[in-house]
């Protein structure tokens, strides 16, 4: 009998909708087919990049695909606001503008794209961010999913701020501004009518005010990174790697929603894998811990801000590690590929 392995062994064979979940299939083919065509030097990939000879100007882009369109807590509009002002944020940054350009399925309903819109012109208002540019295609039938998003969005990064995904240093403390999974498994209950989307509701929301309130901080901001795709563990093995520490959390110390417990627990998934898309991870000097804490805790949106964990050791090659509710300890992989489809 001939196994045959699930993942591809050659990058010439097909691309699989694990290639864009954030994972180690993401990291492969970004490495060995994306950055090398465009000429882009190894190194660490954060949320948004510096735009060269403007070091104090921030740009970042994302696609859209999520499926359904709309979904308790929010919808593709709002999602894909929220999604570029965060990874601008993530670099210390307040959005100045953004684009937004629309891929259409012909057979749209009006009505849909209508309510789609108007939640993108919502979310971008409530954002504090002109929407200043943009684009429209429709294609046929068939040829697209009813609808798909593109932003771009340019932010100012603030004077006292500069984190970045490879500045984690030994003794740092790990901070999480709200509870996980929430996001993912809302969008796949309402997907596959699990019925858990009833008690829970998708995370998504601005966080650039929240970044704003570490400023006082400071160069002991370290990293900032929201866990979207591949959740809070792939967020920590791409810091722990860009960074070259090992980090170890606290599995009692991570907030995890019952619904969310529940809704994994049945599926068999991993809540430190689940997308997010309205919190981040900190990683602070241990000396301003509280002092940022108490920054996060003073919006509703970090109201709910814990401790999770700390940097151990430098020179360590990425390693992350789960420190048990019963203290024992175990890795925490990238993940590989796609466990939850379309759902950013």
């Amino acid at each position: 009998m001939t196994v045959q392995c699930p993942t591809p062994n050659h990058e010439d064979e097909v691309v699989l909708l694990g290639h864009g979940a954030g994972g180690r299939l993401t990291g492969e083919l970004l490495d060995r087919l994306v950055l090398p065509a465009l000429g882009v030097a190894p190194g660490p990939l954060e949320d948004a990049a510096l735009l060269p000879g403007r070091p104090e100007l921030v740009m970042s882009t994302d696609s859209f695909v999520v499926s359904p369109l709309f979904f308790p807590g929010g919808d593709i509009g709002s999602l894909a606001v929220h999604g570029t002002v965060n990874d601008l944020a993530m670099r210390g940054a307040r959005p100045l503008a953004l684009s937004v350009s629309l891929i259409i399925e012909e057979g749209l309903e009006l009505a849909e794209l209508r309510a789609v819109m108007d939640s993108l012109g919502k979310a971008a208002q409530e954002a504090g961010v002109p929407v200043v540019t943009g684009d429209t295609k429709v294609v046929g039938r068939g040829a697209a999913d009813r609808l798909f998003v593109n932003t771009t969005g340019v932010g100012q990064r603030h004077p006292a701020l500069s984190p970045s995904a490879a500045s984690a240093r030994s003794g740092d403390a790990v901070l999480l501004s709200g509870p996980i999974g929430l996001h993912g498994t809302t969008v796949l209950s309402t997907r596959e009518g699990l019925g858990f989307e009833g008690d829970i509701a998708s995370d998504t929301r601005p966080l650039h005010r929240l970044v704003e309130t570490l400023a006082p901080l400071g160069a002991a901001v370290h990293v900032l990174r929201d866990p979207t795709r591949g959740g809070l563990a792939a967020a920590l093995n791409e810091i722990a790697r860009d960074s070259s520490v090992a980090v170890e959390i606290e599995e009692s110390a991570v907030p995890v929603p019952e619904a969310v417990a529940s809704a994994c627990d049945l599926l068999g998934l991993d809540p430190l894998v689940v997308a997010n898309e309205g919190c981040m991870v900190a990683f602070v000097d241990a000396s301003a811990a509280e002092e940022a804490l108490t920054c996060l805790r003073s919006l509703p949106e970090g109201a709910q801000a814990v401790r999770i964990g700390e940097v151990l050791d430098e020179g360590q090659g990425g390693r992350v590690t789960l420190r048990t509710l019963v203290g024992a300890r175990r890795i925490v992989d990238m993940p590989l590929g796609e466990q939850l489809p379309r759902i950013c």
